[in-house]
């Protein structure tokens, strides 16, 4: 990683990222123009596979550079491919960091802002394109464009988070950043029903304080319809120990056991940013990490969420966990990997569905409201993802497995879930498989403001359109 610690960007590194968007013109202008276009990235973080291509992708390794830290501005110039891990490690050692982090070390910028991303910290700070000050974009026409709120692209700027590289890709980025602590003090509330938890999180967020203590993150867990945490953390400038979960210990688990206790629980700052990352929340259980044999053997180098979803990968194209339970007699399990949200004030009414027609658990919750409010009457401020100003959601994160019935329609819980939420006025992030019909999907994810921007910026259809991407997984 290169990491320019400067008040601005250098000339040369300038220079280097100006050439490095002039070859990158060259190679997309001479792909073949009923060729799929594709990317050349070492990770994702999507769970849409597709099976393997030999269609030519482009080199977008020039753009995984952090190009500058301004600690005086608090800004940094980022290079669309550029993962959090990078960015915060370049941060950290001026007090500073995004503004949100999303959960995942190697979720890139360019990722989290055109497929959105989210955090403890998205109560306050909203979600992340929303601390972007400009983007830099290679559109589906081959041009490159400077968007920001205000100048003549201000419409692409508002229109690329939850494009998903469907209108073009992120070159270049200019984000805020904020002041950190050295530590975060975690405390975690046990609640006896899903409306209890809801209301907690509706009143903690609206005052940003809980027991005389600011609140900077907040998150929690449902274990089940009658346990459930809603974690309430705060930085600090000391701490009287720090927990490590990065080696036999688990985070998720350690909630139960810190839930009530006094002092509750301490993590450095860093290790608070990547706290789900190590055991990929809970999933790595999938993989007997959390076996205390097989976790003593594990390097912690590889307890990392990419390591896993390679996993997930290889198992997809050999078909092993499949054919595995077929042999012992076991019924056959559906996929259900998601992330959705619903006001606050219906958040109950998901969860008690959830709990009684899915029955997976845990279940991650993660409140947000829009930091950006727009002008009155003026629309949706961010149009393909249309949540309110100045109303609280929770996103509910679930990913797994379900047992199947025989007889059931094909994708049954995924198809329950998005009806669910369609019913509760709610959304659904499309990094997953998603099973809408077109007439629905483009009435939920507002399909003439996106024919608008893709008529404008890709206007010969280089590149796929969201719906063909996101459910006809093309």
């Amino acid at each position: 990683m290169r990491v320019n610690v400067s008040r601005r960007t250098s000339q040369r590194d300038f220079a280097e990222h100006v050439g490095a968007v002039q070859r990158l013109r060259r190679d997309y202008a001479a792909l073949p123009a009923d060729a799929p276009v594709r990317l050349a990235k070492p990770t994702s973080n999507l769970f849409r596979f597709r099976d393997a291509s030999s269609a030519p992708r482009l080199d977008v390794s020039a753009f995984a550079s952090v190009l500058s830290v301004d600690p005086v501005e608090r800004v940094a110039e980022v290079g669309g491919m550029t993962t959090y891990e990078d960015l915060v490690a370049a941060t950290l050692p001026h007090g500073l960091m995004p503004l949100v982090v999303p959960q995942l070390r190697t979720i890139t910028l360019g990722g989290a802002v055109t497929g959105l991303g989210i955090e403890s910290s998205s109560f306050r700070n909203g979600l992340p394109h929303e601390s972007v000050q400009e983007i830099e974009i290679l559109t589906g026409s081959g041009e490159t464009v400077v968007a920001r709120r205000d100048n003549e692209h201000g419409d692409l700027f508002h229109g690329f988070p939850n494009s998903y590289g469907t209108l073009g890709y992120s070159l270049r980025l200019r984000i805020e950043l904020e002041p950190v602590a050295p530590y975060v003090h975690l405390r975690h509330l046990r609640f006896g029903s899903a409306a209890e938890a809801m209301d907690a999180f509706a009143r903690i967020c609206a005052a940003g304080e809980h027991g005389g203590e600011r609140v900077d993150f907040a998150d929690g867990v449902a274990f089940g319809p009658g346990e459930l945490y809603v974690t309430l953390a705060s930085f600090t400038d000391s701490a009287p120990w720090t927990s490590d979960y990065t080696g036999n210990d688990i985070y998720y688990r350690s909630i139960r056991r810190y839930a009530g206790t006094g002092p509750g629980d301490y993590l450095t700052t860093h290790d608070y940013l990547w706290r789900w990352d190590t055991d990929w929340f809970w999933c790595s259980s999938a993989f007997g990490v959390q076996n205390p044999a097989v976790r003593g053997l594990w390097p912690r180098s590889l307890k990392r969420s990419d390591v896993y979803r390679k996993l997930v990968a290889l198992d997809r194209r050999t078909d092993f966990s499949r054919l595995l339970d077929h042999y012992r007699g076991r019924p056959q399990q559906e996929p259900l990997i998601q992330d959705i949200e619903v006001g606050v004030d219906r958040g109950a009414e998901f969860l008690d569905f959830f709990h009684s027609e899915i029955g997976m658990s845990p279940v991650w919750m993660c409140p947000l409201r829009l930091r950006e409010k727009g002008e009155p009457g003026g629309g949706h401020v961010w149009p393909l993802y249309p949540l309110e100003p100045d109303r609280l959601y929770v996103n509910f994160g679930f990913w797994g497995r379900v047992p199947m019935v025989p007889g059931q329609r094909k994708a049954h819980h995924n198809r329950l879930v998005e009806e669910e939420v369609s019913r509760l006025g709610g959304h659904k992030s499309l990094y997953s498989d998603s099973f809408y019909t077109e007439e629905e999907f483009w009435r939920l994810y507002n399909g003439e403001g996106y024919r608008r921007l893709k008529h404008a910026y890709d206007p010969q259809g280089r590149l796929l359109d969201l719906y063909a991407k996101c459910v006809g997984n093309r």
